[in-house]
């Protein structure tokens, strides 16, 4: 296995392979479990990934994806349903504000905020404004995301659309979420933080890993550290990439991407086996 670099994610792994069955596991979708891709429509969940969590799902407590995608756009790009192993995953999109669990089917999701509606209508003369009409504009129940990836000068974009954005979000009691070639708009009703501390005090976990590879992840990490100071251990593993370095300091383990991340998994699923 990948080495682990901090004595909280040794302490972590020690702790895993002791009690696997109180383990929660909780991994981002695009960027850790899914290469990024230009067309977020086209992404795939890796297929190595997909059969370590199916080994993974009968020994840990819980095998669950936290998203800022809805729940139903992560189950059907995973194509998680029906995987054997995964009978009990939980699925939380849009940062924890829907929920789809494998027992019981469909998704749980309160109507989306009018203010997400408010922005939508507004975007189009924001960007014609900025000379950005041409932006491609991805559209969510609870959030809209400008993707900036593959346009001629994404950071320049992703600069340019900074201050207006934030203006407009902040008139409407939005929120930004900065990312990979990406802004989002969207609801601060919760995050992946409040999402993972949920999950975990459902389960019982005695212990819990999460993975991730953007800004979005980081109330995740905020929320394994809390853990840790009341004694539950926890181990980070960042899947890396030259777009987006913040978590790689925070991380316990820091794996080069998702095909990285999916043999990692295998490998770990291989330990608990041995």
């Amino acid at each position: 296995m990948t080495e682990i670099v901090t004595a909280a994610g040794a302490d972590a792994m020690a702790a895993i392979r002791r009690d696997p069955a109180g383990t929660l596991l909780a991994l981002d979708f695009d960027g850790t479990l899914a290469p990024i891709v230009d067309d977020p429509a086209a992404a795939r969940a890796n297929p190595g990934a997909i059969a370590a969590l199916g080994r993974l799902g009968p020994v840990f407590a819980r095998v669950a994806i936290v998203t800022g995608r809805p729940a139903e756009a992560a189950l059907r790009l995973g194509r998680f349903a029906g995987v054997p192993g995964l009978e009990a995953m939980t699925i939380l999109g849009q940062y924890g504000a829907e929920r789809w669990d494998a027992p019981s089917g469909p998704t749980v999701a309160p109507p989306p905020p009018r203010a997400v509606g408010e922005v939508e209508h507004a975007l189009p003369d924001l960007l014609e404004g900025l000379g950005l009409g041409d932006l491609r504009v991805e559209h969510k129940s609870r959030a809209i995301v400008l993707h900036t990836r593959g346009r001629r000068d994404p950071d320049a974009d992703l600069a340019t659309l900074d201050g207006p954005v934030r203006e407009l979000a902040a008139r409407h009691g939005l929120m930004v979420e900065p990312g990979k070639s990406v802004v989002e708009i969207r609801s601060s009703e919760t995050d992946k933080g409040v999402a993972l501390r949920g999950l975990q005090r459902e389960t019982g976990a005695r212990q819990v890993v999460f993975a991730g590879d953007d800004l979005g992840d980081l109330p995740a990490y905020d929320a394994v550290d809390r853990m840790r100071t009341e004694g539950i251990p926890g181990l980070l593993v960042a899947s890396a990439s030259h777009e987006q370095d913040a978590l790689v300091a925070r991380s316990d383990l820091v794996l080069p991407g998702p095909a990285a991340v999916a043999a990692w998994l295998g490998s770990l699923a291989d330990d608990l086996a041995a």
